[in-house]
């Protein structure tokens, strides 16, 4: 299983098989930074820009089929992060309240450890990351827990996703400044 660079699991044999494509993929199938931030690597922007700026692990316009000749590992600057905003693991989904300071119940859970910009074998350093909430992170660190396990949400994140609804049910309500401080007036 993949570890941290503290050597504690991140629950996943494989990162690659939570991606479904790279922030940088377009939905015409071009690499976005080849196109965008060729300066930081011309070399692999000249590449991407003589090939239209196809990405060479979609190939074709149709981004659905990936047809290139590379795998998402195989790319320098492959990146991942999920915006979905729930648990890949149990399910739960982020309730935040504006203007409120409190801990999310939701933490980005990074996949990919890799040192550097490169892991020394000649593999490139992946940003891969998906939501996990605050119960489900901490039990994939103490290395019993895989993402991919069978899990429902633990009683105590559904108290706390609850008691921020009720909290964000009672801001729909209207009431007037006058109302919620008792102004007298003078």
């Amino acid at each position: 299983m993949e570890k941290t660079d503290a050597g504690t699991s991140v629950g996943v044999d494989d990162p690659y098989g939570y991606v479904d494509r790279c922030d940088y993929l377009t939905d015409d199938g071009r690499c976005r930074f080849a196109r965008e931030q060729g300066d930081r690597d011309p070399t692999f922007a000249d590449e991407r820009s003589r090939n239209d700026f196809r990405c060479p692990v979609a190939g074709g316009t149709d981004v659905e089929g990936l047809t290139g000749p590379w795998e998402w590992s195989d790319c320098p600057h492959f990146r991942c992060r999920t915006h979905d905003r729930a648990c890949v693991r149990c399910g739960l989904d982020e309730v935040r309240l504006a203007h409120d300071d409190e801990r999310p119940l939701l933490e980005e859970h990074h996949l990919s450890y890799r040192a550097g910009s490169s892991a020394g074998d000649g593999t490139p350093s992946h940003e891969i990351t998906v939501y996990l909430c605050r119960w489900c992170h901490a039990k994939v660190h103490d290395s019993w827990a895989r993402i991919d396990d069978d899990a429902a949400p633990d009683p105590e994140a559904i108290a706390e996703r609850e008691g921020r609804r009720s909290k964000e049910q009672q801001e729909f309500g209207f009431e007037s400044a006058a109302e919620r401080f008792d102004v007298d007036d003078e």
